[in-house]
């Protein structure tokens, strides 16, 4: 019985609902459904009513068999953990431009202090600074904003003045800075439906909406260069930190300050309890450079 077909079921189950199965999982909700059905037709019963999500009496038999199955299959992966012969790299994530440039610095005096530690850069879009980390896809992550989730540890690194992303046509680019009042109707970019909920409330500063849902065109946005394009081409705004300004200077865009919104933070995020040499070390030497070079690029505030 597929393992992962089992853990959708379990999560709608426990959630019930499709949607917020799908982002506990970090998958499209398409997914999630795919597996429950798939699951369906291969027991010869129906797991689950819709609208609104119940178990059915098979559901509710197969529920205490899922939990079980999951969980030996997890204890038997950490009691093998120690004797596997991992001779992968050393994942690090990059989201964008990571931290600025504390993120070379950081790679540079990682490759000082460990000569012989294999080093690979994966690139993340948008959605991943989270997924990326919990499915062990990376080591450790250089992302923006900070995750909210307890199995994922965060080291600030930078503390940075906000920034719309806008069309270089469009009035608002003309001003030296902005109040988010001037912004919060502007059409944005659309994000997937499996953004994480931190990375869109940052992106489209939720805190000033007052619940009110933003006005999305429908280009979807999951690198900088799909924000770059929407705004070259006249469609759509997206925003940043005050750095982005400095790696991504593009014909037809405007980067205007937003005077009065709070400022945010890129941080180096690393799995909860993760005490391998090699990422305590990573944690070191970035948040060390954070604290000597920060001040000085305008990364960190001044004290």
């Amino acid at each position: 019985m597929d393992l992962r077909r089992l853990a959708s079921f379990l999560a709608v189950a426990e959630e019930k609902h499709f949607g917020r199965a799908a982002a506990r999982l970090y998958l499209s909700r398409a997914a999630v459904t795919g597996h429950v059905q798939q699951l369906e037709r291969q027991l010869g019963s129906t797991l689950l009513t819709r609208a609104p999500v119940e178990l059915t009496p098979a559901g509710e038999r197969l529920v205490k068999h899922a939990r079980v199955l999951i969980d030996t299959a997890n204890a038997a992966a950490a009691d093998l953990a120690d004797l596997r012969v991992d001779d992968r790299p050393f994942r690090v994530g990059i989201m964008g431009h990571g931290s600025a440039e504390l993120t070379p610095a950081s790679m540079r005096a990682l490759r000082r202090a460990r000569p012989d530690l294999r080093i690979a850069v994966v690139t993340l879009d948008f959605s991943e600074g989270e997924s990326a980390l919990l499915e062990d896809r990376v080591d450790v992550a250089f992302v923006r904003p900070a995750p909210v989730d307890e199995r994922i540890t965060v080291d600030v690194l930078t503390t940075e003045q906000r920034v719309v992303v806008v069309p270089d046509s469009w009035p608002v680019a003309e001003a030296p800075g902005v109040r988010l009042a001037d912004i919060l109707d502007l059409p944005f970019l659309s994000m997937p439906e499996h953004t994480p909920r931190s990375f869109t409330d940052y992106l489209y500063f939720a805190a000033a909406r007052g619940g009110e849902a933003p006005r999305r065109i429908p280009d979807t946005a999951l690198t900088p260069h799909d924000v770059l394009t929407s705004a070259a081409l006249g469609r759509g705004a997206g925003s940043s930190l005050a750095s982005f300004t400095r790696y991504y200077p593009w014909p037809g865009t405007a980067f205007v300050p937003v005077v009065d919104a709070p400022w945010d933070q890129s941080v180096l995020a690393t799995r909860t309890g993760d005490r391998r040499p090699e990422v305590r070390l990573m944690r070191s030497v970035a948040t060390k450079l954070s604290r000597e070079l920060g001040p000085e690029l305008g990364l960190v505030p001044r004290t």
